[in-house]
């Protein structure tokens, strides 16, 4: 097969908006090897670049990392590779690092796709097509091929003639994209399986963007995405990815697993039906030189006009995953851009949407933390307002994980972090208890604003709560929200049992004095998590999920409750005024 030879300074020009679809990262295994007598296969997939073991040996000999067979093979030596995904292949990078005078000469590689259900090819299985003819090799360096596009493969062969060493042996291509059979389903939409693509970084001297939208949390700092420090407070860094397919998005998981120093401050996602004919940079925005940017030609760029705002900036922090709800408006979009303040490392992106939509011409409200976790759901006329001056919901609400960050427009949540490294950085920690406890000082405080002649008090009481019904299309009905305009409340579940869940549904005002359907968020907690109102926040009344549950709730109020302590707005089940919160199918 032909190909073309590219230089190393080449090298992101030719293949940065491709995916190395050989790494272990991705779930690339070795299947079979001919011979590794000094040095194991597995070696060649592994992300990091191959150190030097100079003068370190083992009892077979010189120590490696890297492939290496014993010598004076007559044939040739081959290895034979699943790839982490089925995909279409572009070329490879066949790295000879650290091997001088014990290097493979030359290499080929072959490759063919084979059902799941069938058993892994055998190096004599006559499907074999070569895909790259004998090429030269040299020592200790690296060596990029570029061939024309093949088809679908998930197998590729690497033989080196006759015998000797290779560090690294990466596959760049494109992955054959995974979807739902199901178009209302939700799933990850920017997930490399699901034809996800980084097609833009403005910076990533510490980790690469591609790494964003690979499976799983990683292992440490090196399989994210992190830019370097910029020094400068007004400093931004972005990411632009291509979605697998245009979308109807939902919402969104940031995960800084790993990153509980250099994080970034806070963040923001635009999106874009793409298609458009913008150049890669604009002169003004241009990324520094040296930071050499992943750029796929005729992408979106970060100054495009179109681009609309679904994520307004959220703080974020240390070492977790945060889940954010978007605000997309039924719209359907084929690019995200997530934009980090001012800098910092980011593991793992996630933007969980649905390919088609519902019957009524609206997306179908599916919702869940991974894509086995969505229900569907109904809806209602976007904007409507009821006989009860109440903005109606433009869809059913996704019940999305707690965290400090996502709760923060309507309250505080009360927890310990098992990693103190991933509690927020305004959180004081001390030993306490002689050394046998932690103590996470002043997670709230307690605000009350009632009139002085009210005779308010601040107490303690305990509510018993029955867990609520969910129906059979995985939703819980709201039929009222309440607000206590003079105090915040604070609930803390009771108990050891962290498994029980318990939902937690807030709003914000809006006409009329009245709780802005369209600012409904929801929340699912455990019971490790307190969580705190904030004065007059309208939110559900306390709704446990699965068995019963005591929550302590710490308040100011008049008596044992006034109605100037509380006001409650009730649905009447009209169909404009039908209010639904999704439910994880898994919990």
């Amino acid at each position: 097969m032909a190909y073309e030879r590219i230089p190393l300074d080449q090298f992101s020009e030719v293949f940065s908006s491709k995916i190395e679809i050989s790494s272990v990262s991705i779930g690339g295994t070795i299947v079979s090897v001919s011979d590794e007598f000094f040095a194991e296969a597995f070696h060649l997939l592994l992300v990091e670049p191959a150190p030097s073991l100079k003068g370190q040996f083992g009892p077979k000999g010189a120590l490696f990392s890297g492939w290496e067979s014993r010598r004076h093979n007559p044939d040739y030596d081959w290895v034979i590779i699943k790839l982490g995904t089925t995909g279409e292949i572009a070329g490879f990078d066949i790295d000879t690092s650290h091997f001088n005078g014990n290097e493979a000469p030359k290499v080929s590689v072959e490759a063919l796709y084979l059902p799941g259900a069938e058993d892994a090819p055998t190096a004599s299985d006559p499907r074999w097509t070569e895909i790259l003819t004998k090429v030269d090799l040299g020592p200790s360096s690296r060596h990029l091929f570029k061939i024309p596009d093949t088809q679908g493969v998930n197998y590729v062969k690497l033989n080196m003639y006759p015998d000797g060493g290779i560090a690294r042996f990466r596959v760049y291509g494109t992955v054959v994209a995974t979807h739902p059979d199901v178009p209302t389903d939700l799933f990850d939409v920017a997930h490399v399986f699901a034809g996800g693509r980084v097609v833009f970084t403005s910076d990533q001297h510490f980790g690469v963007g591609s790494n964003l939208i690979l499976p799983g949390r990683g292992k440490d700092m090196g399989d994210g995405w992190e830019t370097r420090r910029s020094r400068q407070p007004s400093h931004k860094d972005w990411v632009i990815i291509k979605l697998g397919a245009p979308s109807y998005l939902s919402h969104v998981v940031i995960d800084t697993a790993h990153f509980k120093g250099n994080f970034p401050q806070s963040c923001e996602i635009h999106a874009i039906n793409g298609g458009l004919d913008i150049p890669p940079h604009s002169p003004s925005h241009a990324p520094p030189p040296s930071c050499n940017p992943a750029t796929e030609a005729g992408a979106p760029t970060a100054v495009a006009d179109e681009w609309a705002l679904v994520l307004p900036k959220v703080h974020l922090g240390p070492h977790r995953e945060h889940s954010f709800q978007l605000e997309t408006d039924a719209h359907k979009y084929t690019h995200v851009r997530l934009t980090i303040y001012p800098d910092g490392g980011v593991k793992r992106v996630r933007v969980f949407g649905q390919l088609e939509t519902g019957t009524d011409g609206t997306p179908a409200s599916r919702s869940g933390l991974t894509s086995a976790m969505s229900h569907d759901g109904s809806e209602v006329p976007v904007g409507s307002v009821n006989a009860s001056g109440l903005r109606s919901s433009t869809r059913s609400t996704p019940a999305l994980p707690l965290t400090p960050e996502a709760f923060a427009p309507f309250g505080q949540v009360i927890q310990s972090y098992p990693d103190v490294h991933s509690a927020p950085r305004a959180v004081k920690i001390t030993p306490a208890n002689f050394g046998s406890a932690l103590k996470y000082h002043k997670l709230t405080l307690l605000d009350s604003s009632y009139p002085e002649a009210s005779s308010a008090t601040a107490g303690i009481s305990v509510y018993r709560c029955q867990p609520v019904t969910v129906n059979a299309t995985g939703e819980v009905d709201v039929t009222a929200l309440e607000r206590h305009p003079y105090t915040n409340q604070a609930f803390i579940p009771m108990g050891e049992d962290r498994s029980k869940k318990y939902l937690v549904a807030v709003a914000k005002n809006g006409e009329n004095d009245r709780p802005d359907l369209s600012t409904l968020r929801a929340f699912i907690a455990d019971a490790g998590q307190g969580i705190v109102y904030n004065t007059a926040v309208w939110h559900q009344p306390m709704t446990v999920l699965d068995g019963p549950m005591d929550l302590a709730c710490v308040e100011t109020q008049i008596g044992n409750g006034d109605k100037a302590d509380c006001e409650i707005v009730e649905f009447s089940g009209g169909l404009d005024e039908v209010v639904k919160i999704q439910i994880p199918a898994v919990l």
